[in-house]
């Protein structure tokens, strides 16, 4: 007798979930760790889409539901309501709503290179490459942050030739060079900041690494155990204290540290499609065997 079919149900759809999808139902890539005998439901809190979502949603086992944000879990009943009411049950949940900003948005932040995650490292190795290009020399790069993920921007700036000057006071805005090829060149057009009392600092880049305050409150829903960093507390597998449901990306705190700086997307969701494994998969094959 064959297993019962999983249904599993992602709440966020972000890097991490994204990565999870195609861990489970792959997507051309190879990255399928084995045949998955189910279907997926991403629910989204964006209208919009990333290309790359677009294209997970197109596989047949993949439901994308845009613009329908996760609200609450009934655990006992295994069941997601979303912020208009529809309702999905799940066999296996797993919670990525990822991280917010802790403060209030710098002026001109946009203009700058953002350290939240392990995965912003790839997007600032890019832009390394272009300021170096540009400048023509080893780059001047201004770090604001103070705390764990200002420490691996720094790790990861002076790994890719970049001379860091690391500040903790918070800036009143970041600007834009006034170099019209830098501008027009490079997708990373601000090289400095200025303070509240009119000081400023000067380079040829500017990377904020700010402390960020994982999305919690649908694990609370749950009663699901939060860590004393606020993030949705997991084991090295990724499970929650609720059996049945999983956190992944930077909602998840593990060792006392947000699930992004420990892991990349990817690994995040092959550890958790492993966990899933052992036990979902596992227990249906006990129980069709039973059978």
């Amino acid at each position: 007798m064959s297993s019962t079919p999983v249904h599993i149900v992602i709440a966020g759809a972000g890097p991490a979930a994204q990565a999870l999808v195609r861990r489970l139902a792959g997507d051309g890539s190879g990255s399928r760790q084995r045949p998955f005998d189910g279907t997926i439901t991403v629910l989204s809190n964006r209208d919009e889409c990333p290309d790359a979502l677009l294209e997970l949603a197109e596989l047949p086992q993949v439901s994308v539901r845009f613009g329908q944000a996760a609200s609450f879990i009934d655990a006992e009943a295994k069941i997601v309501t979303t912020v208009d009411g529809m309702e999905f049950s799940y066999d296996q949940l797993v919670i990525a709503t990822g991280s917010a900003p802790s403060l209030p948005p710098v002026v001109g932040a946009e203009a700058s290179l953002s350290y939240s995650t392990i995965d912003d490292a790839a997007n600032i190795g890019e832009a390394v490459k272009d300021v170096t290009r540009i400048v023509g020399r080893r780059p001047l790069g201004i770090l604001v942050g103070n705390g764990p993920a200002a420490g691996q921007a720094e790790a990861v700036l002076r790994a890719r030739g970049v001379r860091p000057v690391r500040t903790t006071l918070r800036p009143a805005a970041v600007v834009s060079s006034n170099v019209d090829t830098l501008v027009s060149d490079s997708a990373v057009p601000a090289t400095g900041i200025v303070f509240e009392d009119g000081s400023s600092m000067n380079g040829d880049l500017v990377v904020l690494a700010e402390e960020r305050t994982a999305r919690a409150e649908l694990a609370e829903s749950a009663g699901l155990q939060i860590a004393s960093d606020g993030g949705i507390a997991v084991g090295r597998d990724l499970a929650t204290s609720v059996p049945g449901i999983w956190a992944i990306g930077d909602a998840a705190s593990c060792d006392g540290l947000r699930l992004g700086l420990l892991l990349s997307a990817e690994s995040s969701a092959m550890l958790c499609v492993s966990g899933m494994l052992l036990g979902a998969w596992g227990s249906n094959q006990q129980a069709a065997k039973a059978a």
